[in-house]
């Protein structure tokens, strides 16, 4: 466990994640973490697993639907 101090940062509140923190999720400066809500509480992670099922059912939408798009996208 990890306590993090929250800090003003402009108008905003932030915090700063330990190295080891940074090591574990394997991000680093300018990357982007995602903070979701879970039974347990909180999880910040680098995938957002709602996301990746959103994009995949899309891309399997799209090659289902392939032709149709095609000549929705000539138009």
């Amino acid at each position: 466990m990890f306590a993090l101090k929250l800090i003003s940062i402009g108008d905003s509140v932030g915090t700063t994640l330990p190295r080891e923190v940074l090591v574990k999720l394997g991000v680093g400066e300018g990357d982007v973490v995602y903070l979701t809500e879970s039974p347990d509480g909180w999880k910040l992670t680098r995938d957002n697993e709602e996301l990746e099922a959103q994009m995949k059912a899309g891309r399997e939408i799209m090659e289902e639907h392939r032709g149709v798009l095609r000549e929705l996208a000539k138009r």
